[in-house]
C-alpha cells in the first residue's frame, strides 16, 4: 500500500471519529494527516511526511484554540435572544414597588418585572435583558 493511501485512510478514520465526538480537535488532526498525504504524493520521505503531519496538526489546533479564545463568551439561555424571543423587547413600567419589583402587561398577560442590579427605579420604557422563570429582568432605555 502506498504511503499516501495510508495517510488518507488515517485522515478518513480521524474524520469519522470526529463525527462521533464533535470536539473539532480530531478534525485538526485529520488536516495534518491530509497534509502528510499530500507530502507523500509530492515524493517526500517518511520523515518529511511525519514532520508535515505534526506541524499541520499543531498549527491547526493552535489556530482553533486561538479562534475559540477570542470568541465572546456565550450568553446563558435566559439572556440569549436566539433562545428567548422576549430578550430585547420593550415594556412600559408604570411604577415600582418598594421591594424593587413591578408588574407589566406584556404579550397579553401580566408579568413580574425586576430591574437590573444597580439600575435606578424609574417609571417609563424598559428593555428586557433576561427572563428568569416568569420574571422579566429589565433595564431603563
Amino acid at each position: 500500500m502506498a504511503p499516501s493511501t495510508l495517510w488518507w485512510l488515517l485522515a478518513g478514520i480521524a474524520v469519522g471519529i470526529e463525527l462521533v465526538t464533535g470536539t473539532f480537535y480530531l478534525l485538526m488532526l485529520a488536516i495534518g494527516l491530509a497534509a502528510a498525504a499530500v507530502a507523500a504524493h509530492m515524493g517526500g520521505s517518511l520523515a518529511v511526511q511525519i514532520v508535515v503531519a505534526a506541524l499541520a496538526s499543531a498549527g491547526s489546533v493552535l489556530g482553533l484554540r486561538h479562534y475559540r479564545k477570542n470568541q465572546p463568551p456565550r450568553l446563558p439561555a435566559t439572556a440569549n435572544r436566539d433562545v428567548n424571543m422576549d430578550i430585547g423587547e420593550t415594556v412600559q413600567v408604570e411604577a415600582w414597588n418598594a421591594d424593587g419589583t413591578s408588574t407589566v402587561r406584556y404579550r397579553g398577560s401580566s408579568w413580574a418585572v425586576a430591574s437590573v442590579s444597580g439600575e435606578p427605579l424609574t417609571a417609563g420604557p424598559h428593555q428586557v435583558v433576561e427572563v428568569v422563570g416568569s420574571r422579566l429582568v429589565v433595564k431603563k432605555i
